[in-house]
């Protein structure tokens, strides 16, 4: 499959990347700095430069053309204002979801956040990034064209991976380290059978290959 991953830099989309690479897909990682190009191909993924806070949606479309699925991984990181939260994770996301709509790519994959809620209350900046994560999710899944996911992982770590998850529509709140939220991600990337789900991801008991054949129902 040919994959094209928005924020592509980012350190799940980094190991996602590896991941798909090592088992034969074409990865392609979105990226707005080109310092970061090079990173990339170390992780067996093609860059393609793109700011998707100032992109139209044309450019866009035109790196999605002939993808086979695309991953909504950006996000405006930590140290970025509500302003940014709202331009990253809120509008980039709805433009990428227009953008893979105008090229006819149907599998769309979400990583968003556990407790992304558009009417979620605060005034503090993770307030605001989950509001601009729950408004961009509320988005996708009112897209008919599109056979999306979305992930909402907990708390993510940097330990190494285990490959044990617990994943389902509700979790509740737990760590999970990011090797396995990419792990995942390249499983349900597999699994078109979960379209149509929000799935929540923390550390569990339950193989990742296991997890998704179970909520998709096989």
């Amino acid at each position: 499959m040919r994959i094209v991953i928005a924020g592509g830099h980012g350190q799940i989309a980094l190991r996602l990347e590896r991941l798909l690479a090592a088992r034969g897909d074409e990865a392609v990682g979105i990226i707005r700095n080109s310092a970061h190009e090079s990173d990339l191909r170390d992780a067996g993924a093609e860059p393609v430069l793109c700011d998707l806070e100032s992109a139209s949606v044309e450019e866009v479309a035109g790196h999605l053309e002939g993808a086979d699925a695309v991953v909504f991984a950006a996000g405006a990181g930590p140290g970025s204002d509500a302003a940014r939260k709202d331009s990253v994770d809120r509008a980039a996301a709805v433009l990428f979801a227009d953008a893979a709509e105008r090229a006819g790519v149907r599998r769309y994959v979400v990583v968003s956040s556990m407790g992304a809620d558009p009417n979620h209350a605060g005034d503090e900046i993770f307030d605001a990034y989950l509001r601009a994560k729950g408004e961009a999710d509320a988005d996708v899944r009112g897209r008919a064209a599109l056979d999306w996911t979305i992930l909402r992982p907990g708390m993510l770590t940097d330990d190494a991976g285990t490959g044990l998850v617990r994943l389902e529509a509700s979790t509740g709140r737990g760590p999970v380290p990011r090797d396995d939220v990419a792990a995942a991600l390249a499983e349900l990337l597999e699994t078109p059978a979960t379209a149509g789900l929000t799935l929540e991801l923390v550390s569990g008991s339950m193989p990742v290959s296991v997890a998704v054949k179970s909520v998709a129902g096989n």
